[in-house]
């Protein structure tokens, strides 16, 4: 058990795709059909589903999965998506909680590059976590301006 800045004891545990739903859907997908919480490669055995909780209730998750972008020479490569912290917790350095958790996983096997697809509003997090920008910003159908980002691990 870990505690943040504001005393709040919380644990991160592994959790199924449909449990990310209660974060991914009213913080990335409000508005719209749960449906669309669910991505691509969400099944695979490879796939790393992340939640963190404080007295038991979800509040942040994360999901890595194993996907190569060929803009990176790597072979052993992992997409971060659906990072999500419930509102009424952001700005308590919960996400970066998650992420460290999650990069530590994929350390340990022995994974090299982590990248993402960070929307505009969430660039300075990643930076903040040694993350890079890589080419132009590009533009996702319902849901904003974004930017490659990687990191080797």
């Amino acid at each position: 058990m870990k505690t943040n800045n504001f005393s709040n004891k919380f644990y991160i545990r592994e959790i199924s795709s449909q449990d990310t739903f209660k974060v991914r859907h009213p913080v990335l997908r409000q508005g719209r059909p749960i449906e669309d919480c669910v991505f691509e490669g969400d099944e695979l055995e490879t796939t790393i589903h992340l939640g963190l909780y404080i007295n038991d209730q979800l509040i942040s998750v994360a999901t890595f999965l194993s996907n190569k972008n060929d803009i990176f020479a790597e072979i052993r490569q992992y997409q971060l998506r659906g990072m999500a912290v419930l509102k009424s917790h952001q700005g308590q350095q919960l996400g970066q909680h998650i992420l460290k958790h999650g990069e530590q996983l994929l350390t340990e096997k022995r994974v090299v590059r982590v990248w993402l697809n960070a929307r505009e509003h969430a660039v300075n997090f990643y930076k903040n976590n040694h993350y890079q920008i890589v080419g132009q910003p590009f533009e996702i159908k319902k849901v904003g301006t974004h930017y490659v980002m990687t990191k080797r691990l």
